[in-house]
């Protein structure tokens, strides 16, 4: 038999507009309410730590230092190695610190716009998986020392592993954005 705060729940949700997402259907107890304000603030963070990490990481990419650092990751992508052959080091670090700006000014936006957010998030989804491919075609991201796969050397690999969490975040954040953006459903009596 069910218990009372059970029936109750069940209850409040087939109450609720079947348009409703389950984060915007009634809550049962003070727990829950807290429980979803930690969840609402842990996405505000994971989106908007992607949104710090690239606006610096996008702002070192000016540098000659950075442009350096990258220099052998990007030379070894069978993604991104082609730029050298148009771009100088510098300058295709720029262009790679340009994409990585924009990707944080369009994530940033979701406030005021959950489409721009989605384009953002997808972007940073590609980037992620672009830069995690970097450990199958860098030399140097298994320590040898250490009888290579699986262990990983600081740099890249270690460098390069971050990227795992920052994809899933990137992952979130477009799921997210993606139901924000989804139209509302409409009657046919309404302009």
């Amino acid at each position: 038999m069910p218990s009372g705060t059970t029936t109750r729940r069940a209850a409040a949700w087939a109450s609720a507009p079947a348009s409703l997402s389950p984060r915007e259907r009634p809550v049962e107890t003070e727990e829950e309410a807290k429980a979803m304000k930690l969840g609402d603030a842990a996405g505000h963070g994971l989106r908007y730590g992607i949104v710090l990490v690239l606006l610096w990481i996008g702002s070192m990419k000016f540098t000659a230092v950075e442009a350096k650092a990258i220099e052998g990751l990007v030379a070894n992508s069978p993604f991104l190695g082609w730029i050298y052959g148009v771009l100088s080091v510098r300058a295709a670090s720029a262009v790679i610190g340009v994409g990585e700006l924009v990707i944080a000014g369009l994530m940033a936006a979701r406030p005021v716009s959950a489409r721009l957010a989605l384009a953002g998030s997808g972007l940073a989804v590609g980037m992620f998986l672009t830069t995690l491919s970097f450990l199958v075609s860098t030399p140097g991201v298994f320590e040898e020392s250490l009888g290579g796969f699986p262990a990983l050397s600081v740099l890249p690999g270690q460098f390069l592993l971050k990227d795992v969490v920052l994809l899933s975040a990137a992952i979130w954040s477009f799921a997210e954005a993606w139901s924000a953006k989804a139209p509302e459903p409409r009657s046919p009596w309404t302009c």
